[in-house]
This record gives structure tokens, sequence and C-alpha cells, in this order.
């Protein structure tokens, strides 16, 4: 089984933390985000997997390539973004073989081998309040979809695609992708994931609809934080307290140096950062960077910044340099 995980996005919205690295590239609990993703690719039973690159991508395939060497790589290069379809497109192949894709800069709450060992196409949904701004997937009673539709107006479902999709033979949604593209077939301006698998409904394929606990997008800010939060929450925590208070789940890199501090709950301090003085909980501090003298809650803290005085929640990039006297 081989994997399919676009990552070739900007990352707008978390500017001016993507000013410098992919969306992918930011730290979560000790590890960059595609990182995370890969591990869970990994726990799927995944041997091959293509990454689409795109936005600064050299830094992905360098990251990819020297933690998870031990998997088969590739990583098309989608130049124009014309559409989540057309991203998946890239790494497709005219192959009987099954294919999970993962969206890399989001985090599943997910039985992951359960979700592609079902032995059924699958996509995983979540119920949401305002299913507008997501596809939405209308199923029967036996959960198989009937219907998807991006971003309705007037929604019919609260199930919103997750993100996260099994199909037993890729052959068949390259076909539906493929024919989107031929037919100029577009919703809001671009190749849709979701029409071309409207297109498998529409020709007999079935696809189950399989409900997950939840997902974090790390689109903003806050998605950023709370899928920090869910992460450090659902693995092993390090702390490296060095005379400080730490309240846990943390996780503080081991060339970190931390004095006379309360670190904690859901914080990341990563490597060779500095931090002194300071009161931080639900924050995550870039590597290099030097915290003095700070109480510091719900911020992003760049690598290499420099951030003295006193305040309650900031958002500073790398090699920012932030003080109050």
């Amino acid at each position: 089984m081989r994997a399919v995980i676009p990552a070739a996005g900007i990352g707008k919205r978390l500017r001016p933390h993507t000013l410098n690295v992919p969306k992918v590239m930011i730290n979560l609990a000790g590890k960059r985000l595609i990182g995370h993703v890969l591990d869970a690719v990994e726990n799927a039973g995944v041997s091959s997997v293509s990454v689409i690159i795109g936005y600064k991508g050299e830094q992905v395939e360098e990251y990819v390539n020297r933690y998870y060497s031990h998997l088969r790589l590739d990583y098309p290069y989608q130049s124009e973004r014309k559409g989540l379809g057309h991203a998946v497109l890239q790494g497709l192949e005219d192959k009987d073989e099954g294919v999970l894709i993962l969206l890399g800069d989001t985090v599943f709450d997910v039985d992951f081998k359960g979700f592609v060992n079902s032995g059924e196409n699958a996509i995983a949904v979540v119920k949401v309040e305002d299913p507008r701004r997501f596809g939405v997937a209308e199923i029967d009673k036996d959960d198989t979809v009937t219907n998807l539709v991006e971003k309705p107006e007037n929604p019919r479902s609260d199930l919103a695609l997750a993100g996260m999709y099994y199909f037993n033979d890729q052959r068949v949604l390259k076909a539906a992708i493929e024919k989107l593209i031929a037919d100029d077939i577009k919703t809001r301006g671009e190749y849709q994931l979701t029409d071309a698998l409207q297109l498998m409904i529409e020709n007999g394929e079935k696809i189950r609809a399989i409900e997950i606990n939840g997902w974090y997008d790390c689109g903003t800010k806050e998605s950023v934080l709370d899928s920090h939060r869910f992460l450090l929450n659902h693995h092993l925590s390090t702390e490296h307290s060095n005379g400080s208070i730490i309240h846990p789940p943390v996780f503080i890199h081991a060339e970190a140096i931390i004095k006379d501090s309360v670190i904690g709950p859901n914080v990341t301090i990563d490597k060779r950062a500095k931090v002194t003085g300071a009161i931080i909980s639900e924050t995550i501090v870039g590597k290099g960077s030097v915290i003095k003298n700070m109480i510091l809650s719900d911020s992003l803290i760049g690598d290499h910044a420099q951030v003295e005085g006193e305040t309650r929640a900031i958002n500073v990039g790398d090699y920012s340099e932030f003080k109050l006297n």
C-alpha cells in the first residue's frame, strides 16, 4: 500500500511563521508537522509515500529524507496550485494498488490501521456545527456515501470531510481526477477532490463514510495550538526541568536551557532555546529563541526570536525581537 500526502501549501494565514518555512514544517511537540503525518502513515502499514511539494519544498524533502529514509519516497512537484484534486493526482499511479491520502497539514484522532483495513473505499468524516466551510458527505443508513458537495450554501448533512481517504484501487481515483481536468470541471476555480469522488459515486463506486474522533487542520494560530495540545496529550512528553517547575504535558528539547521558570501545561521549547524568569503555558517556542522575564500563554514564538518584558499572548515570527522595558 502507498500513501499520497499533499504538502505544497504556502500557509498564508500562519504568517509570519511560514515566511521562512512551509506550513508542514512547523514544530509541534518536538517534531515537524509532516513528521506526525508520516508517523501515522507508517502506523497504517504504508511503505511507499509520495509527498506532494511546492512552496519551499526542498525543506520538506530534506527533512523527510533525513528521518524517514526507510520508506520508499518520491516528491512530485505541484508547480501550479490548481486545487486538492490536482495535487493528489501528482502522486497517483496506474497500478491496482490501495492508496491512503492524508493532508500534510492535518493531525487526525483516528485508528489508522482500522481505517485502511476495512476492505472498503473509505473517507473520514466529522460532525461539525457549520458544514458550509467544508466538503460535505450525505450518507444512507449503511454509511455509504450517496452525495458529496464542496462547501454547500445549504448543506443537507453535518458530516464534514476530514482530509483522510482510502481507496482499494488508485487507478479509479486517478481516472476520475483526469476526467475533471479534461472536461475542465472546477468548483470555486479549482479541481476539487470532492468532485472527483462524486464522479466515482455516479459511476457506481461505493465509498463508506467512517466517522472519526476529530481532526486539526493547522491553518491558523489557534488550530496549530489545538493540534499541539492534542499531540502532547496523546504522546509521551519529555521534561528537562533544571530546577524549574514543570506542569506536563510539555516537550522540552534536551539542548534547551530553562532557568527559574514555570513551564506548562502544553508547551514546546525547541533546540537551543533559552528561557529565564518566565511563566509559559499553551505556547510553542522555536529553536534558538530567547525568552526572558515573560508571562506567555496561547503564543507562537518562531525560531531565533528574542522576547523580553511582560505580556500575555503574542505571535512572533523567526528572527524577530520583542522587548518591553
